[in-house]
């Protein structure tokens, strides 16, 4: 089914309107909706965010305490040669020799302690450019779905009548597009819906990605059907 692109809208807004008439309560708005959950999405990778920073910082914070460590014990290993150099008690020495072993043993295991923070820290900070980046994309989408769906209260808002908004909706639309989604809406209840992503906004489906590619690549003027429930989409 083809329509002209700058329809499409028309054709969407009159499958709103018609499904919702004859409901006394009207339910909230699908752009209210889409942008409460690209809000709340926002939320969790903010804490996600903020949770892969904190391992970030305990991770150097464990790097700080294994240096100082290291430091400390190096500092050690010195004395400990110093004093040999100039200890002749056999006891002393052994004494000497035994805590210059024991430093160089903890040496030993903090520098491979501290190779594996290194390399555990290199994936954390990676990971916290993942969260960064998707934190971003989420909060881009979360104010365009915010002001889409500020745009969608303000016309429900200002909205004539609807039996008589539908009859103005119905005369701008060609009469075979109007068959065709008065037939599928007998069939459905829906007629025609939005394509958000990769969900038909009629059956709520998530569509699998060889019809998510062909309704992608469908002409501009193509008014594409779901897969599943048969709803005209409009992307």
């Amino acid at each position: 089914m083809k329509l002209d692109p700058h329809l499409h809208p028309v054709l969407l807004e009159l499958a709103t309107l018609e499904r919702s008439q004859g409901v006394e309560v009207a339910a909230e708005l699908p752009e209210t909706i889409a942008a409460r959950e690209a809000e709340a999405k926002v939320l969790r990778l903010r804490n996600a965010a903020g949770s892969a920073q904190m391992a970030v910082d305990d991770m150097e914070n464990e790097i700080l305490r294994i240096q100082a460590d290291e430091r400390k014990l190096r500092q050690r290993e010195r004395d400990d040669k110093a004093q040999l150099g100039a200890e002749v008690d056999p006891e002393r020495r052994k004494d000497l020799e035994h805590d210059l072993y024991a430093a160089k043993s903890r040496i030993a295991d903090l520098m491979s302690e501290l190779q594996e923070a290194h390399n555990e820290i290199h994936a954390l900070r990676n990971n916290v450019e993942v969260h960064g980046a998707q934190l971003s994309e989420a909060q881009r989408q979360a104010e365009v779905a915010r002001r889409a769906a500020d745009a969608a209260e303000e016309a429900h808002a200002n909205r004539p009548e609807t039996t008589v908004r539908v009859a103005q909706l119905r005369e701008l639309l060609p009469t075979d597009v109007l068959e065709e989604y008065d037939r599928i809406r007998l069939e459905n209840g829906v007629g025609a819906a939005s394509f958000n992503n990769r969900v038909c906004g009629s059956c709520h489906i998530q569509l699998p990605p060889a019809a998510v590619n062909a309704i992608r690549g469908a002409a501009p003027a193509q008014l594409p059907e779901c897969t599943d429930c048969g709803a005209l989409l409009v992307r």
